[in-house]
């Protein structure tokens, strides 16, 4: 029976990976940290395939090369290479995409790809990301039980910037639509929230809310900075 192996670091893509993996095909194995990842373990399992969900390093070229590897890029490539694709998705104002398969190569999100499913990117990146999670083992259960061969991308090729924690301040140009998906945008756990600063605080936004009448609404969590805390003590 087959090994393989499920390298993810994020908590909705744990808990997928320990409801869904007993279904398939095989014996799956849950890497979720960098750490764990290893020549030496790849030499003992023989894994027929590596899947990530998400993972923040880059997978060694040798590793690339010795066994497939399979990564889930949340649009329809070649559309939306790189970087930040929820964000980048919905700063464009897209409401749906594709959660896309495709072998990794040494250029990033240009290899091959195994099969693409519909997401919808309504609601908070939270919910987006606990919505892709179960997708992503449908797709893996195409791909194992029907040993689907990848085919090379066709289209335009349009790359991403990736955005860095600093691009999440509030725009001070933005209808209320616009800041609501700015906000739900970065709405998830281990992600750098939108925020807006006022003299030593920062405010971090969360649980955006629309309402019919236009009205945008959110929690606000008040954060003091190193600056404010010091005075507040020596007052």
């Amino acid at each position: 029976m087959s090994n393989y192996l499920v390298a993810t670091i994020k908590p909705w893509n744990i808990e997928a990976f320990h409801r869904f993996s007993p279904q398939l095909p095989g014996n799956w194995h849950l890497i979720s940290s960098r750490d764990e990842l290893t020549e030496a373990l790849l030499e003992k399992l023989q894994p027929a395939m590596i899947f990530f969900p998400h993972w923040s390093w880059k997978v060694p070229d040798s590793m690339l090369q010795s066994v497939p590897c399979v990564c889930f890029h949340m649009t329809d490539l070649p559309f939306g290479r790189g970087g930040s694709p929820l964000q980048n998705l919905i700063l464009r104002g897209l409401c749906d995409t594709k959660l896309t398969a495709l072998q990794m190569t040494s250029e990033l999100d240009a290899g091959p790809i195994y099969a693409k499913t519909a997401l919808s990117l309504e609601g908070s990146a939270q919910q987006i990301f606990q919505r892709a999670a179960p997708l992503v083992y449908q797709l893996i259960e195409q791909i194992v039980t029907k040993q689907l061969q990848p085919k090379p991308q066709q289209g335009e090729v349009v790359v991403f910037e990736r955005r860095s924690p600093l691009q999440s301040e509030l725009p001070q140009t933005a209808d209320a639509n616009q800041l609501y998906d700015f906000i739900r945008m970065l709405d998830a756990d281990t992600y750098p929230r939108a925020f807006v600063r006022h003299g030593n605080w920062t405010m971090e936004l969360s649980s955006a809310s629309l309402n019919a009448n236009g009205e945008l609404s959110a929690q606000v969590r008040f954060i003091a900075s190193k600056t404010n805390e010091q005075s507040g003590a020596n007052a």
